[in-house]
């Protein structure tokens, strides 16, 4: 387990962290219920070192793709060079359908997942995720195979316990220690649990909701992501 309290991120060359705002793309693309409402956010820089796709937090708890936690991670992503894709489960926001208990939510994931792959075909492409995101992500994983996966305070206990396999990619999980939604010894308990264990991230002091707690939370994010974009850089 990686305890983080003061962490040196790794910028890679010639790329600042903190560089302008990515473009923003509103859209609708095709869902299992119908169109879903979505955000795509490409690096001002232009060209991908990869893609990702964000999930929302709970829809019935006023989760939707414009969540802070789920904005941070994508605008993490997108100032690595990847095009990341948000957007509002079936039901929420003006994205066609109802609420279904998480199981039309993960094929809501692939289905995104899907369109990714299809706009920028050879691309890898990481999924991540907050809260009930975070467990729809970890469960579509399974499915779609991806490059990476992060999992920011998962709702596995409810969401995407008992599952009989496992993501197997590079994966991390980052808790807060004082989360008062996902218990953190719940989190590492179920970490432990794993095998192969994802790398697990927990950080003092944090909330549910990482109030005030943002640029931590991007941090975290960034020093994974780069470290494992750094190990498959080829030797030269």
């Amino acid at each position: 387990m990686l305890i983080l309290q003061q962490q040196r991120v790794l910028r890679p060359a010639g790329r600042n962290i903190m560089a302008n705002a990515p473009s923003t793309e509103h859209l609708l693309i095709d869902g299992p219920a119908g169109p879903l409402e979505a955000m795509l956010d490409t690096p001002a820089a232009g060209g991908y070192a990869a893609l990702a796709v964000v999930l929302h937090p709970h829809p019935e708890h006023g989760g939707t793709m414009q969540n802070k936690v789920t904005h941070t991670v994508a605008r993490a992503l997108t100032s690595l060079g990847f095009a990341a894709l948000r957007f509002n489960f079936r039901g929420t926001g003006t994205s066609a359908g109802n609420y279904d208990e998480g199981v039309g939510e993960e094929q809501d994931a692939v289905a995104a997942v899907d369109w990714m792959r299809s706009r920028y075909p050879g691309q890898p492409l990481w999924l991540s995720g907050f809260s009930f995101g975070a467990a729809i992500a970890i469960r579509a994983a399974v499915e779609v195979r991806p490059a990476g996966l992060i999992s920011v305070a998962p709702a596995v206990r409810r969401f995407a316990s008992g599952m009989a396999a496992q993501p197997d990619c590079p994966w991390l999980v980052i808790q807060g220690d004082a989360d008062e939604v996902v218990d953190v010894n719940e989190t590492i308990e179920w970490v432990g649990s794993l095998e192969p264990r994802p790398e697990l991230c927990v950080l003092p002091g944090v909330d549910h909701f990482f109030h005030g707690k943002l640029i931590a939370l991007r941090e975290a994010v960034t020093h994974f992501v780069i470290s494992r974009l750094e190990r498959a850089m080829p030797v030269t």
